[in-house]
């Protein structure tokens, strides 16, 4: 029994310690040094800290795909990396002190943020109704998901070299517009999921 308690435990440890794992969990801890670096006003810092993030988002998907080593621990830690490190980079942005020249604004923080929130709640509540344990994320919220790293990534480097670009603006409406159409698509979908006859995969 002993024996077998072991074997369950090394294989747990096995499927949680993968590469791609690893990267996702640096994400989560570079939060915070993005979160101090905004606050000390040091924006090439903070810039280069996100893109550093950004770089292990997109070297977890890789790696998990080329060496095959996607696990049930890294469905969740994978986009949860993502939205902490997305919300945290919003919010300090959004901050009067801590986001110059550029602030994003308040309107484009509460859209993105808490379409996040509101698809977190509801595939909370899903699984403690219907079971599902994976949602597939849609064309339309990938897209929306890579504009908001795209402009988060904008604003950071005009900050850092301290102009204004006249695109900003427009990148502000077009982000917006995208992510409210692709929480609209995940609701309509959630809908006819729950009420369907089941959980697909």
């Amino acid at each position: 029994m002993d024996t077998e308690n072991a074997v369950n435990t090394d294989r747990r440890s096995s499927e949680v310690l993968t590469l791609p794992n690893i990267l996702s969990l640096m994400r989560v801890l570079l939060t915070p040094v993005f979160i101090w670096a905004m606050g000390a006003r040091r924006p090439w810092l903070s810039f280069a800290v996100f893109l550093l993030a950004g770089a292990t988002d997109a070297l977890d998907g890789f790696t998990a795909r080329i060496l095959r080593l996607k696990t049930k621990v890294g469905l969740w830690l994978d986009p949860l990396g993502d939205k902490i490190l997305l919300t945290a980079a919003f919010i300090c942005l959004t901050v009067r002190p801590w986001a110059v020249p550029n602030r994003l604004p308040v309107w484009l923080t509460i859209i993105c943020v808490g379409r996040d929130v509101l698809i977190a709640l509801g595939s909370l509540v899903y699984v403690l109704i219907r079971g599902r344990t994976q949602f597939k994320p849609s064309l339309i919220g990938k897209a929306s998901t890579i504009l908001q790293v795209l402009l988060l990534l904008g604003v950071l480097l005009a900050n850092g070299l301290g102009t204004s670009p006249d695109l900003l603006p427009w990148l502000y409406i077009l982000t917006a517009g995208l992510t409210a159409l692709a929480g609209l698509q995940y609701y309509f979908i959630g809908i006819r999921r729950f009420f369907g006859p089941g959980p697909s995969a």
